[in-house]
C-alpha cells in the first residue's frame, strides 16, 4: 500500500486507514523505533484496571466503597448457580 507523507504542523506525518489500524489492534497508543532503516509501529496494549487504585481511594474517602451485596450472604443457600 503506498501513502503519502503530508504536513501536520512542523512535522511530516502519514494517515493510516482504519483497516489497517483494525486489522494491527491499534486503538490510541503505539510504539515508534526506527529498525534497520524502518520506521516501526507496535500496538500498545491497553493497561488492565490501570487507575482502579485511585478511583478506590476516592471511593473510601467519600464513604461510597460499602459492599453490593451483604457479606453476610450465604452462598451455600440452595438454588443459588456460580
Amino acid at each position: 500500500m503506498r501513502v503519502s507523507i503530508v504536513q501536520i504542523g512542523n512535522s511530516k506525518g502519514i494517515r493510516i486507514p482504519k483497516s489497517v489500524l483494525a486489522q494491527c489492534n491499534i486503538k490510541d497508543n503505539v510504539e515508534l523505533f526506527v529498525r534497520e532503516n524502518e520506521i516501526v509501529l507496535k500496538p500498545l496494549p491497553s493497561i488492565p484496571r490501570e487507575g482502579w487504585a485511585k478511583n478506590f481511594a476516592r471511593m473510601a474517602a467519600l464513604n461510597e466503597d460499602s459492599p453490593l451485596i451483604d457479606e453476610s450472604f450465604d452462598l451455600d443457600v440452595e438454588g443459588w448457580v456460580w
